[in-house]
């Protein structure tokens, strides 16, 4: 699973999550998060099994992806969806560990 969690932009990567007190977003699985890529909505680069960081900046450039792509509806799209308004919702960025 990837666990995904809120934090500011400003704020230096920690370690783990606990050390930081991060305050836990959400998850995605690795067929989602493949089905994602595939539709295009998070970039290939991205590595499932490889920590990664997506700023607040990132995360509104995410929510624009996704309404052009016109799958609101879609299963993945909507998991995804609810982690990034979280984010939106208090200002961060997420930062995701593959546990």
């Amino acid at each position: 699973m990837l666990d995904l969690y809120l934090i500011q932009d400003d704020q230096p990567k920690p370690d783990y999550p606990e050390q930081a007190k991060l305050e836990f977003a959400g998850g995605l699985d690795a067929t989602t998060f493949a089905n994602l890529q595939n539709k295009g909505i998070i970039a290939s680069h991205y590595d499932y099994y490889s920590d990664f960081r997506w700023s607040a900046e990132v995360i509104e450039q995410q929510h624009e992806k996704i309404k052009l792509s016109k799958l609101v509806n879609d299963t993945d799209i909507k998991r995804l969806t609810k982690l990034l308004n979280k984010a939106q919702s208090k200002n961060t960025g997420l930062i995701a560990y593959c546990d």
